[in-house]
């Protein structure tokens, strides 16, 4: 009976976080359309698409990889409200790369370094959050993905808050290829260890 409560709980928790997992994956698909519907305006920028990129496999990540939460034999409210804490960080992520509106900007460059204390101000909660929440699927899970895992997210969750204050735009270049680069990683590297 306790097995099929944890059952139930977790796939009441799959529900929500495939809602708001949703919703992030329809604001950038939608926020990359326009930039076809409408490719005069406004501007591109390629350190705002690297992070759109990012954030896209991040989400993906995150939904894909949350399977591992049905290892969970009790759920409490706050665990509850913890991972839907987590999803809502990237929504809120989501929002802050494509806005409803940027019209008194004169591109996306212009628009990401105006908002950029948030952007990389929410980036390093969702880094220090998947820490928390890689930490919470058990010791198995954690030893599984090794000290590496945990130890990427924490250098990047560093830069994030480096970059929050950094005005060279090379460094914004370099941070997200270099998080693009350790993305890219973790998702083969999880794909390979749990295959």
């Amino acid at each position: 009976m306790e097995a099929q409560l944890a059952h139930d709980a977790f796939f009441h928790v799959r529900v929500i976080i495939g809602l708001v997992a949703g919703l992030c994956i329809t604001r950038l698909l939608t926020g990359l359309a326009r930039f076809v519907q409408h490719p005069a305006r406004p501007r591109l920028y390629p350190v705002h698409l690297g992070w759109v990129l990012f954030l896209l496999l991040a989400v993906l990540h995150f939904w894909w990889f949350e399977f591992g939460l049905g290892r969970i034999g009790a759920w409490s409210f706050e665990l509850y409200l913890f991972v839907v804490g987590y999803a809502s960080l990237f929504f809120f992520t989501s929002t802050l790369l494509f806005p409803d509106r940027i019209d008194e900007y004169a591109g996306f460059a212009d628009y990401f370094h105006a908002r950029q204390r948030w952007f990389y101000g929410f980036l390093a909660l969702i880094l220090l959050t998947d820490i928390v929440d890689t930490i919470v699927k058990g010791d198995a899970h954690l030893r599984a993905l090794g000290p590496a895992y945990v130890a990427v997210d924490a250098v990047l969750a560093g830069f994030a808050f480096v970059a929050i204050g950094v005005r060279d735009r090379r460094f914004h270049a370099a941070f997200v290829i270099l998080a693009l680069a350790a993305q890219l990683w973790r998702i083969l590297r999880q794909l390979t260890l749990f295959a």
